[in-house]
């Protein structure tokens, strides 16, 4: 008998972190999800930690339903009068059968009994519903920029990343996806920051959490003077970028 998935709480230390400084998902993403789902009555944003994915949904869909296990991301998540906030594991949502037009699992799918999670995304979803998941990858700013921060990422930060992270890191596509799978757009995420929202953006890491907790340190510090001297002046805005890697599946 396979053992109960435990929930790994990276993250309701990072609750404030995450609603502040996590990116947003861009606008055509959403229209493009409720243009392929067979209706625009109720979408799910499973692991919707402090709800970036379900204010985009609810431009489209008249109810969203967003759940998360963290009860701590739950609080901190942004209120809209189309969503409905839960705290329940993706795999055991609360939903009705045949309740909802889409799924969405966001920046999320890698830390799910992922086939638990797809025997209740079966569930929930209407005949013909239509399964999303969402990632993002590594940001980019400039070339000097992204060697520093990649430096971070891979040679300071590296052994303090969850193993799951290297299933986002290979864009899913190591899972396996049993359901029928459409064609999916090319986007990209953008964020005009300055030096302080990049910043914040970096404390939002679990392996920063983690390497802090082990190890009584701060990595971040010393690198500061380096990032300030090749980002110029803090105040100024840059353009940050991530490329969105995006899977669609048909519930048949």
């Amino acid at each position: 008998m396979r053992e109960a998935h435990t929930f790994a709480d990276h993250f309701s230390a990072l609750a404030e972190g995450y609603r502040q400084h996590r990116p947003n998902y861009p606008r055509r993403l959403w229209h493009e999800l409720s243009q392929k789902a067979p209706g625009r009555n109720t979408a799910w944003d499973c692991g919707c930690g402090s709800g970036q994915a379900a204010l985009g949904l609810a431009e489209f869909f008249g109810r969203v339903m967003a759940t998360d296990a963290s009860a701590e991301q739950i609080a901190r998540a942004r209120r809209h009068p189309n969503v409905t906030y839960r705290v329940a594991p993706a795999e055991a949502s609360g939903l009705a059968d045949a309740e909802v037009d889409l799924v969405v699992v966001a920046q999320a799918l890698h830390w799910f009994d992922v086939e638990a999670f797809y025997r209740e995304a079966r569930r929930v979803l209407v005949p013909g519903g239509l399964l999303a998941v969402v990632g993002y990858g590594w940001l980019s700013v400039n070339a000097p920029v992204d060697r520093l921060l990649h430096y971070f990422y891979a040679g300071i930060l590296g052994p303090w990343w969850p193993l799951e992270r290297r299933i986002l890191n290979q864009g899913y596509r190591t899972l396996p996806f049993p359901f029928p799978e459409l064609p999916a757009p090319r986007l990209t995420l953008r964020a005009e920051w300055d030096l302080s929202q990049l910043r914040g953006y970096l404390e939002t890491w679990s392996a920063l959490k983690n390497y802090r907790s082990s190890l009584g340190c701060d990595p971040l510090a010393p690198l500061l003077p380096a990032l300030v001297r090749l980002w110029g002046d803090p105040r100024r805005k840059r353009l940050v970028t991530w490329p969105l890697f995006l899977r669609l599946g048909r519930l048949d």
